[in-house]
């Protein structure tokens, strides 16, 4: 008797280990509530220290992976893949999340020149090296702690919120990837938060622009200034002053647009305020 109750805990042992190993490579339950466009928050599992969504790092906050659900990313399940120390310490696990679909307002916008409605071959390969330029930014990961305090550039009235689904001169464009406040020409636009200006520039459509690493693929971006005040490779703290709101670029008027930018995709500024102001 004693040995078959020995061999009956080998037995009970032997199930229970590979209940464990098996509950510790499946995946996690699915989370709903995330919108295209916004921001997903995961604790991470003990024994991991990362994460990457659709092959990309995500941004990691003392314990919490932060990701960045683009405005094009199509409504159904989607899996996070959580990973060790340099992605080696332990097996990956997956994490399931459910992404809800979201219709944004649709914004009409009447636009004088021409060219900025419909850019001739000219300005459409100008274009075409601008983002090349703009798309290695956001996909950049850059090491370090991300911001512990995080707030708009400038206070003021929202004149084009995030999201909305922009029609120029009756023709449908890509929808708007950040916030416009309405605010004078030559108004100061403070950083929202410490890091490092890694591109500046007049371009085709966002005229005068300063892109900044707040680190681990945090980029945020001010754009149609009048004047940029900073250099690339300057080191910046909150507050301090990247140029001044104009009318650069594809605009209707003077006002500044800020956009912030997780993993590679824009994301609702006000959620990464949340979140980022709150440490949630």
């Amino acid at each position: 008797m004693p040995d078959l109750l020995t061999m009956q805990n080998v037995v009970v042992l032997f199930v229970l280990s590979v209940l464990a190993g098996l509950l510790a490579i499946a995946p996690t339950s699915a989370r709903a509530g995330v919108v295209p466009g916004g921001i997903l928050t995961v604790p991470l599992p003990s024994g991991f220290s990362g994460a990457t969504f659709g092959g990309r790092r995500v941004l990691i906050r003392g314990q919490t992976a932060v990701i960045g659900i683009g405005l094009d990313i199509k409504p159904g399940s989607h899996t996070l893949v959580f990973n060790g120390a340099s992605g080696a310490s332990q097996a990956a696990r997956d994490f399931v999340f459910a992404v809800e679909s979201k219709t944004y307002p649709e914004q009409r916008l009447q636009i004088a020149n021409q060219k900025m409605v419909n850019p001739d071959p000219k300005a459409l390969k100008r274009i075409e090296a601008e983002a090349k330029r703009m798309e290695a930014v956001y996909m950049s990961f850059t090491p370090g702690p991300p911001p512990t305090a995080f707030d708009k550039p400038l206070q003021g009235r929202i004149s084009s919120p995030f999201g909305f689904r922009r029609v120029f001169n009756g023709e449908p464009r890509n929808p708007h990837s950040g916030l416009d406040i309405a605010a004078p020409t030559g108004t100061p636009v403070p950083s929202p938060a410490a890091g490092t200006v890694v591109l500046t520039g007049n371009f085709y459509f966002n005229g005068n622009s300063v892109f900044v690493d707040h680190s681990q693929g945090f980029i945020t971006m001010v754009c149609h200034l009048s004047t940029i005040d900073v250099l690339d490779g300057q080191k910046i703290n909150a507050g301090d002053i990247l140029g001044k709101v104009g009318a650069t670029g594809r605009a209707t008027g003077p006002h500044l647009h800020w956009s912030v930018s997780l993993n590679g995709y824009r994301v609702e500024p006000d959620e990464a305020i949340r979140i980022f102001s709150s440490g949630k």
